[in-house]
């Protein structure tokens, strides 16, 4: 199997404006440091390998060299749309491409996972540089059980260990892009509220007991300003940025 990102694998495949201009690198620290924030909007840094991957609050990201898609896209939203919410914007995008690749449900775990099966496949990271967001996203494709991450907070799957089924990731790559594109499209016109409905359909925190900000209850669900409303006995508070720990 073919299995490659660089340009002239990847560039017959994209459809829209995201991913022009497109740079690949076999290894770097981070595709968050490779892009050039810069960089004209819809520009796009990808590698096979990340010596220091980033997520969100510190962590790291882990993949093996060519198992994963981790790229990075330059947006400059307009100046009244709250930035955070492009973690769930970019969070939809790659829902999509997962469901579209695997014919399963995927869901979000407010609020940047994307879960299959109660296993995160997929994270991204919003960060706000220079006048643009450089958005970060990472999605586990052709990883085996074992090169997972065995002690993660969220346990962690691959689409390969999901259907069993090794996948070229420039296809995968391409249509996260155009679903991207799409969602961000959307948020641009409408604000958060024009892609709730799926959002809302989508959520894997709904009616978990969960402990976020030493707080302890029921996830009630994300509300419509992209906060995490929880039920803690019978008070409803809301959650505008946290690391939320689930009962499983």
């Amino acid at each position: 199997m073919t299995d490659s990102l660089t340009l002239d694998t990847v560039e017959p495949l994209l459809v829209g404006r995201l991913g022009r201009p497109y740079r690949f690198e076999a290894i770097c620290e981070s595709t968050q440091l490779l892009v050039d924030s810069a960089a004209p909007e819809g520009a796009v840094a990808v590698c096979d390998e990340q010596t220091g991957g980033r997520g969100r609050r510190g962590g790291s990201w882990q993949a093996p060299p060519g198992a994963a898609i981790l790229c990075s896209t330059v947006l400059r939203p307009p100046s009244d749309r709250p930035i955070p919410e492009l973690s769930l914007v970019a969070g939809m995008a790659a829902a999509d491409a997962v469901e579209e690749a695997l014919g399963l449900t995927a869901q979000i775990k407010w609020p940047n996972d994307v879960m299959v099966n109660r296993r995160k496949v997929a994270g991204v990271l919003a960060e706000a540089r220079d006048g643009a967001v450089v958005l970060g996203v990472g999605i586990n494709v052709n990883q085996a059980r074992g090169e997972l991450p065995p002690d993660a907070q969220v346990p962690a799957a691959s689409l390969r260990t999901v259907d069993g089924v090794r996948r070229p990731r420039a296809p995968l790559l391409a249509t996260l892009l155009a679903r991207l594109e799409r969602q961000y499209e959307l948020w641009r016109e409408g604000g958060l509220e024009a892609i709730y409905h799926g959002l809302g359909a989508r959520d894997f925190l709904r009616g978990r007991k969960v402990s976020v900000g030493g707080a302890t209850g029921y996830a009630v669900g994300i509300d419509r300003t992209g906060c995490l409303e929880i039920d803690v006995r019978g008070e409803r508070r809301v959650v505008r940025s946290g690391s939320v720990r689930y009962e499983r």
